[in-house]
């Protein structure tokens, strides 16, 4: 991300293309206020906003996992209020659901905080009020949280495709009679072995000034174009310094800025070899920063911070894997960071026995 994206273009760095009965990959889908998120279990979250511009904020979380007879699980988030409205919120610490006028049950927020757990009955009584107009409100005293239903349907039904429930009994949007036992299963998170790296004096045949350069002029012919990273440019260019992180006796981390913006920078980051051919393999052009083994790219979708994008990448001792990447949400204001964590890609990382190469 070379510069301020919004959130459509935040996720974008996450998208996945398809799922197969042996092979998932992450989905990211939006449309109008609903957003969807599928990760490479095939485990979905589904999350809808208040309108784009209205307020207070409001967000709900709709989470299912892969396989037949899965139910789905719903969550409550409602932005901060001001003065009494607050004093009078935190004193009742509940919220009552009205769809279409209609009270279906109260909520109890969690102590402390602005979130709450949907009962049975009121995700009864919601996912079918979302796929329909309907007016979808939580109050409390004189203030009303309304949550959007513009875009629900089409999100919840790419949900269903994507989890293989369209015509099933178990389906969101379109139901019907194909057997439930043709849903597909969930898939296991694939298990990366992170290897700690080589202590920088470790077999240290040190990247000298002459060899740095010569590296400069290596690293850029990995990118598409020249204007992708600017710390490369020569020195007298205004190119950055190279910095270098010993990976392995024989590889090395080498990274430098690469781009800037209002309020988001990238770093590039390459694997190389520490004598020619230096062979390079880019990892990203939008890091943020590296810690023992961790390339972590963060960025806002705002200036404000209300919401985030993140990707990892890990070092297995031959190659940095992608093990992570995940949202927070639409930039809404309903919560400082974001509301939700929402993957489109997980991993489950171990740590392999701490002996350090040489």
């Amino acid at each position: 991300m070379r510069f301020s994206l919004g959130w459509s273009g935040m996720a974008l760095a996450g998208l996945a293309l398809f799922a197969q009965a042996g092979v998932a990959s992450g989905l990211y889908f939006s449309h109008h206020d609903w957003e969807l998120a599928c990760d490479n279990t095939r485990t979905c979250r589904a999350a809808g906003y208040q309108r784009d511009g209205d307020s207070p904020a409001v967000s709900v979380l709709l989470t299912r996992k892969a396989g037949p007879h899965e139910p789905v699980a719903g969550e409550l988030r409602i932005g901060e209020l001001d003065g009494d409205a607050a004093d009078s919120l935190a004193s009742e610490g509940q919220l009552s659901l009205h769809i279409d006028g209609d009270f279906v049950g109260r909520v109890e927020l969690a102590p402390g905080t602005l979130s709450a757990v949907l009962s049975d009955r009121e995700m009864a009584a919601l996912l079918p009020a979302l796929r329909r107009d309907s007016v979808i409100e939580w109050v409390a005293g004189d203030s009303r949280w309304r949550l959007s239903d513009t875009g629900a349907a089409a999100v919840l039904l790419k949900m269903d495709d994507y989890q293989g429930r369209v015509g099933t009994p178990g389906a969101m949007v379109r139901q019907g009679s194909r057997r439930e036992e043709d849903v597909l299963p969930p898939l296991p998170a694939p298990v990366i072995i992170a290897v700690p790296v080589a202590e920088n004096g470790a077999a240290d045949r040190p990247l000298t000034s002459a060899t740095l350069q010569e590296v400069r002029e290596v690293l850029r012919a990995t990118l598409e174009h020249v204007d992708e990273c600017f710390g490369l440019a020569a020195p007298e260019d205004g190119g950055r310094e190279l910095t270098a992180s010993r990976l392995s006796g024989s590889r090395w981390l080498v990274s430098t800025l690469c781009w800037q913006a209002a309020y988001n920078m990238g770093e590039g980051y390459w694997v190389i070899n520490d004598v020619p051919p230096y062979e390079p393999v880019l990892i990203t052009t939008s890091g943020s920063w590296y810690d023992e083994g961790t390339i972590t790219a963060a960025h806002k979708g705002r200036g404000i911070g209300d919401c985030w994008s993140r990707d990892d990448w890990t070092w297995d001792g031959e190659q940095f894997i992608h093990t992570a990447s995940f949202s927070t949400g639409m930039c809404r204001l309903v919560a400082a960071g974001g509301a939700w964590t929402l993957p489109t890609r997980v991993t489950e990382i171990r740590r392999a026995v701490d002996e350090r190469p040489r």
